[in-house]
């Protein structure tokens, strides 16, 4: 189930240079520029009002302290890289406020170039692997290791607080040094991690006493060392969590230490628990936390549904992505959860169930429906009636990604009319090159209505019978897009080239089992130091397209990844010198650092 992780933000900045290669965000104590205050702070500025002593500054000087003062309220990260490209004055001085770093590439920049740029970092978002890991499409031991991070900054930013990790490999040495090296250390959230154990796990309850969110989702954790971890959090006094999410932590709990953690939590809002705890401690650790207002379970069943209730009307997101229940199940719960922003659910509540959540919740911003059975050939129990039901019912709609085998362009094209603030669209059509169901065209015009209707929408992903009219659509009219997913679609490499050549804010490409080669490979060389990455697998690449972008884009880094279940000591080298060579997976990707130390033998870097 690739995509059941986070809400992680995916609203990055056009990359230049270093400035945007580690795009940030300054955070403000203020809640950024409202109303009298920030007009009042301006005004003082520029009327004189500054306090200090201006005769012994140069005038580079007085203007750094002035934009100091001012680019505290510059909270967006493209406003910030832009202010940091005007001079080399404005650089430093930007630099120098920037409290929270965003680097969607872990390969982009190096930790040592990070610390040397950027001295007050309060908050660090780092990502690893590409998103197609979460098909087993990328190897185990790729890469991507904490480790060089976690060192350098327990050293260049004592004052630490918050770390998000997605798709990285963390160790419990990883964690205990962060535990130990940041003592006000309050938010650590570990997507689709791997690498560390319950002892690390452990290190961070008992060192991190200020720890608000202690999330971990969707990670591989090692259970071989059996350290009671939640027995670690302070056995007494106020805690200050605010957030716990341990639902892949598929061990049995210490509910003793469970329950006192949870009541001794007063902010607590979210809690996401694993499939070991009952149905009678469900009930106990509600009534400890009635101010719950986020709540997510692992293999839950029908009967613990009840034990919810109480909760229902305050909640404002809920996780039933792992909850095998039936819509007259569901029903009496969703009737009571008129607050609820987001909610994910597994597609076995049938469209009678998202029925009833678009009668529920008008509200509800986000929407995730995910296959009970992943197999492309199963029979999903959602279709194109249950998402013409979620677009009527809830017009606020943010966000969707939406698993069927059963799709319709009339229903796409009612969704892009009745929901047109749509920001994601991502609908996944199982089953390979699905036609819309009932008329048997291509879904061509359904997600050509998505990108004409849907003037906001930055994430977009395709399946079903498409054809390159289709990517002419999102070439034409998706001026916004950043990031593109698609699978098993196209019909040649006028697809592809529709797509590089027309959608000016791609920032993230990924592409499966495509008919895209050389040719429209090439087509996006005026594009690629732009983006954040291009990845594509079981497409039609030679190994002479890729090292021609290696060729002329020195700057860019090519990776060619071989098939890891083929990968040995009998398997034959890459031949460098066979340009004919079919190539299985490219990864492609902007870097300051040219090529990485530690790429593993089935890793070829052009």
């Amino acid at each position: 189930m690739g995509d059941n992780q986070s809400n992680m933000s995916e609203d990055e900045d056009k990359p230049s240079d270093l400035t945007i290669i580690t795009t940030t965000t300054a955070t403000t104590s203020g809640g950024g520029c409202s109303g009298g205050e920030v007009s009042n702070k301006t005004r003082n500025i520029v009327s004189g009002g500054y306090s200090g002593d201006c005769s012994s500054l140069y005038p580079d000087q007085v203007l750094e302290n002035v934009l100091e003062n001012v680019l505290v309220f510059l909270t967006s990260r493209k406003d910030r890289n832009s202010a940091s490209l005007v001079c080399k004055s404005w650089y430093r001085t930007e630099a120098l406020t920037r409290s929270d770093l965003f680097i969607g590439n872990c390969y982009a920049v190096s930790p040592h170039r990070v610390i040397q740029r950027f001295r007050k970092v309060q908050s660090l978002v780092l990502k690893g692997k590409p998103r197609f890991a979460d098909f087993d499409l990328v190897p185990v031991d790729w890469g991507a290791h904490f480790n060089p991070w976690v060192n350098t900054m327990s050293i260049a930013y004592p004052s630490l607080e918050k770390i998000c990790l997605k798709r990285m490999w963390v160790t419990n040495d990883d964690l205990i040094r962060l535990a130990s090296a940041f003592p006000g250390f309050k938010e650590l959230v570990l997507v689709c991690c791997e690498g560390f154990g319950l002892s690390g796990l452990a290190m961070i309850a008992d060192g991190c006493r200020q720890i608000r969110v202690f999330d971990l989702i969707e990670c591989g954790v090692d259970y071989d060392d059996g350290v009671d971890w939640l027995s670690y959090f302070p056995e007494t006094g106020t805690t200050c969590l605010e957030s716990l999410i341990f639902d892949c932590v598929e061990v049995p709990v210490n509910f003793d230490a469970l329950e006192s953690l949870v009541a001794r939590s007063p902010s607590l809002k979210k809690l996401r628990l694993n499939g070991t705890v009952t149905i009678q401690e469900l009930y106990r650790l509600i009534g400890r936390a009635p101010q719950l207002t986020h709540l997510g379970f692992r293999d839950m069943v029908a009967g613990y549904l009840p034990s919810i209730q109480p909760v229902c009307a305050n909640l404002t997101s809920l996780n039933f992505s792992y909850a095998d229940i039936n819509a007259e199940q569901l029903k009496p719960i969703i009737s009571r959860c008129n607050k609820l922003q987001i909610f994910w659910v597994l597609d076995s509540v049938h469209d009678e169930g998202l029925r009833a959540v678009a009668a529920a919740c008008k509200d509800l911003r986000e929407l995730r429906v995910f296959p009970a059975d992943v197999r492309e050939e199963s029979d999903s129990p959602v279709s194109d009636v249950g998402l013409l039901a979620i677009s009527e019912g809830c017009r606020k709609l943010r966000s969707i990604l939406y698993f069927c085998n059963k799709m319709t362009n009339a229903a796409v094209v009612a969704m892009s009319k009745n929901c047109p603030e749509l920001v994601v669209f991502r609908l996944c059509i199982m089953g390979r090159h699905a036609p819309d169901h009932l008329t048997g065209e291509p879904m061509d015009e359904g997600f050509g209505a998505i990108v004409m209707n849907c003037k906001k929408l930055r994430r977009l992903a395709v399946s079903g019978l498409l054809t390159d009219k289709a990517f002419n659509y999102i070439g034409q009219h998706g001026k916004l897009v950043r990031t593109l997913s698609v699978a098993f679609a196209g019909d040649s490499d006028m697809g592809l080239t529709y797509i590089l050549q027309g959608c000016p804010e791609m920032q993230k490409l990924e592409i499966r089992d495509s008919p895209f080669g050389d040719t429209a490979l090439l087509s996006g060389l005026h594009h690629y130091c732009n983006m954040r990455f291009l990845w594509m697998s079981s497409c039609k690449l030679t190994l002479g397209g890729c090292k021609e972008v290696a060729r002329r884009l020195p700057q860019v880094v090519v990776e060619v990844i071989s098939d890891h279940s083929r990968t040995g000591p009998n398997l034959p080298p890459l031949d460098e010198k066979d340009l004919n060579q079919e190539i299985e997976k490219l990864y492609l990707y902007r870097s300051l650092e040219g090529r990485r130390s530690d790429a593993p033998e089935f890793v070829k870097i052009l």
